[in-house]
């Protein structure tokens, strides 16, 4: 019985170069959804470190602010606070101011951190505002070349404002990073410098996420930014007066002084068939009433004409006042 002849191990080595291959598509596709894990994960620690110390609502996050490099932050506004009918009003205010201000440009903003992060419309508005022309490539695409136009504005903005050591609460960092806190600290400060002819809503406040990856573990802390102060303190008018005082501590009485004003205004608007029921919106040709108050001799009021255009109503009672105390000799 003659014996099988030996099986050919000719095939094996295929099978192990196929074995071969089939495992190392296995171990690539594994590393990737490991990686593609400890991506999720590390979005996910992001979420948490942000939303747990928060009550009720939770921050809206991206991936991109929780993919951070060892000692990089990134902030987050909290909802509640981007919500807040004076944060945006804030917004809207500067918005439209820069439009006013570039509207022979023929530039529209409709988002500040979109629009103002590569530092185009803010190479144009403070060309405009400081009427000089800064040294800078009209248009520039790569990122290089925007963080430099970026750095060459906010040197410029630097050199106007002086802050005298102070630590600006903007870098070019934050603006290009499309931080929308830093670019409304920015714009804030170039309108107070500049006096523009807007109304700034009062003691605008923000909650700010600060999320820091520090040994590879993502950590968060809760700031408050303030945006905005008083009108007087903005504009550089620091002495208070009497309205003031009114203002903060007896509103109740408020009303009373309205009437007192209202009824001074009327007994010599009547003369002209005029009468005024609302002071905050029925102030008319106010650049030229000051200068008449000038040229009378009255001294000149603490308020500016654009305060009153801007409906703002403590600066419409403190030029309303100077006329009563210089002229109610006279009823």
């Amino acid at each position: 019985m003659s014996s099988a002849p030996p099986r050919s191990p000719a095939l094996r080595p295929h099978r192990m170069k196929k074995d071969e291959s089939f495992l190392g598509k296995l171990g690539g596709t594994l590393a990737r959804k490991k990686k593609a894990k400890e991506v999720s994960d590390l979005q996910e620690e992001g979420k948490n470190a942000i939303n747990l110390p928060m009550s009720p609502a939770s921050v809206e996050i991206h991936p991109e602010d929780t993919l951070l490099e060892e000692n990089q932050e990134r902030t987050v506004i909290d909802p509640t606070s981007r919500d807040d009918p004076r944060f945006k009003e804030l917004v809207k205010v500067l918005i439209n101011w820069v439009n006013d201000v570039l509207v022979e440009e023929r530039i529209i903003v409709k988002q500040l951190e979109e629009d103002l992060y590569d530092g185009q419309v803010l190479q144009k508005l403070l060309e405009k505002l400081a009427d000089c022309k800064l040294n800078v490539a009209e248009v520039t695409q790569s990122e290089i070349g925007q963080r430099q136009k970026l750095q060459t504005v906010l040197e410029a903005v630097q050199e106007l404002l002086r802050p005298h050591g102070r630590a600006l609460p903007w870098t070019v960092d934050l603006i290009h990073g499309k931080n929308l806190v830093a670019t409304l600290h920015l714009l804030v400060a170039l309108a107070m410098h500049f006096r523009a002819p807007i109304r700034l809503p009062e003691h605008v406040s923000v909650q700010v996420v600060v999320v820091r990856k520090r040994e590879g573990l993502l950590h968060s802390s809760h700031v408050t930014e303030e945006l905005t102060t008083t009108t007087e303190m903005m504009m550089g008018r620091f002495e208070r007066d009497a309205f003031d005082t009114l203002f903060d501590h007896a509103p109740d009485k408020l009303s009373v002084v309205k009437k007192s004003l209202i009824t001074f205004v009327n007994k010599h608007l009547n003369k002209l068939n005029l009468e005024v029921t609302e002071l905050e919106t029925q102030v008319h040709n106010v650049s030229f009433a000051f200068e008449l108050m000038l040229d009378g001799g009255l001294k000149k009021p603490k308020a500016r004409p654009e305060d009153v255009v801007n409906l703002d109503l403590k600066s419409t009672l403190r030029v309303l006042y100077n006329l009563f105390t210089k002229y109610k000799h006279l009823e």
